[in-house]
């Protein structure tokens, strides 16, 4: 359906945390005999050891593009590889406290290195990719963990923790090294590029510019509460020094984001539900696009524009609903104020999306799902300006902009090939690529392949 749109032109539970697809799967015995009862004998002596692999290949055919500017998408055709691995490893230290470490290699691209979209098609990519294996300590954090009742409910879905049982009501810090899209905004439907949606917008809510380097990674706090129905989480965490910059701000009494979000889970008959708000504040070295503006317009160079300590307000809003025992609906919406760059995530001041997810038991595939979603997305006045007047941000910069708001459609089927291994075909189309209505639309199809023990 995606594809066909893109063609035509036209566009179409309980309190969790974690990311929405586990890493880990009780397969390895399909390879090694024994070894399941040896890894379960590790937690038991007080170590974690778990991983995964995810490959993904994409392409995009030639596309309308009367111009480009630096920042564009390229208008040839063109492919690109991804592969991800995360090498969980965990220890037990006191009662409730681990210390976890996944060194994760990449080695891989995205479509012109991650520019001209405001929706990017590949959540696995970067900027900065590199055709080398590239090794990094993505996550390293000590989490404690305090029961406060004396249920035991099982595991979390966390995939970076070890095997329950937790209380149904528990408070938990973290620490360290990590991922803000590991502890806010998640989704059981769409949140897991290696499993369900790869766009960008679909994982998370677009117009929030989640704090991160180019890989995704920051250094921050995290304490959340939770009893099954409702969940509190408050964050804090370091923030880029330069926008879209690989280096993080060591000043962190000047420059910083907070989050907090409220969630309220719920069962309609035997199908849960939860509905999530996200209320945050990015403190960043930035530039008013108004002033960047001024600067292109009067003839000057707009990278001499004084950057100074600004706050951006950001808002989301997080839904999901098992509809029956095989189809799930989800919804998000978000915003911040524009007024200064986008510095960290994408570009992209206000988001729409929905979809549904399927699961193929109806047609005898127990462990396939299909998924159908959209992602709306736009651009406040100063940004729509600057970009008119051929500024370049960080990932967007045509040159030149005939504003209208970005549309991305996204369709996949991931298919159970045995357990802990799955194999996804993800057809996308990208009309108005980079908010521009000259160029494009733009499809892309995806091949994924990703094994996890």
């Amino acid at each position: 359906m995606a594809a066909l749109l893109c063609l035509l032109g036209v566009p179409e539970a309980a309190a969790q945390r974690g990311v929405a697809g586990p890493i880990y799967e009780r397969n390895i015995d399909a390879l090694i005999e024994g070894a399941e009862q040896g890894l379960a004998r590790l937690e038991e002596l007080g170590w974690l050891l778990r991983g995964q692999m995810t490959t993904t290949v994409q392409a995009h055919p030639g596309f309308r593009s009367p111009y480009r500017g630096p920042n564009s998408l390229s208008p040839k055709p063109d492919s690109t590889a991804m592969q991800t691995i995360d090498i969980v490893l965990g220890r037990r230290l006191w009662r409730g406290a681990e210390v976890i470490a996944v060194p994760s290699p990449t080695r891989g691209f995205g479509f012109s290195d991650n520019r001209g979209l405001g929706a990017l098609t590949n959540t696995e990519s970067f900027h900065g990719g590199t055709s080398n294996w590239d090794w990094n300590v993505t996550r390293l954090f000590l989490r404690q963990t305090i029961d406060l009742s004396y249920d035991a409910t099982g595991s979390d879905d966390d995939p970076m923790r070890f095997t329950g049982p937790l209380a149904l009501e528990r408070i938990t810090i973290t620490a360290g090294k990590l991922a803000v899209w590991d502890f806010f905004d998640n989704n059981r439907y769409a949140h897991e590029p290696r499993t369900q949606f790869l766009n960008y917008a679909l994982v998370g809510a677009g117009a929030l510019d989640y704090a991160s380097d180019p890989a995704g990674y920051t250094h921050g706090a995290v304490l959340e509460w939770e009893n099954g129905i409702w969940a509190t989480r408050l964050g804090a965490f370091q923030i880029a020094r330069n926008q879209g910059g690989p280096q993080l701000d060591e000043r962190i009494g000047r420059g910083w984001q907070v989050l907090g979000e409220l969630d309220r889970a719920w069962w309609i008959g035997q199908h849960p539900g939860a509905l999530r708000l996200l209320l945050g504040a990015s403190r960043t070295r930035s530039a008013r696009y108004d002033d960047l503006t001024q600067a292109l317009l009067g003839g000057g160079d707009p990278t001499g524009v004084a950057r100074a300590y600004r706050t951006k307000a950001m808002v989301a809003l997080n839904f999901e609903q098992q509809l029956n025992d095989v189809v799930g609906a989800f919804a998000r919406l978000g915003w911040n104020d524009g007024h200064a760059q986008s510095f960290m995530f994408t570009e992209m001041d206000w988001s729409a999306s929905a979809g549904l997810s399927i699961g193929g038991w109806r047609w005898g595939r127990y462990a396939d799902t299909v998924g159908l979603a959209f992602n709306l997305g736009g651009l406040h006045g100063p940004q729509r300006r600057f970009l008119a007047a051929g500024g370049t941000g960080f990932i967007l910069g045509d040159g030149r902009l005939a504003y209208a708001p970005e549309v991305a459609l996204e369709t996949y089927y991931d298919v159970g090939i045995a357990p802990g291994l799955t194999a996804a075909v993800d057809l996308q189309c990208i009309i108005n690529p980079g908010y521009n209505s000259d160029r494009g639309p733009v499809p892309v199809a995806t091949l994924r392949l990703r094994a996890a023990f």
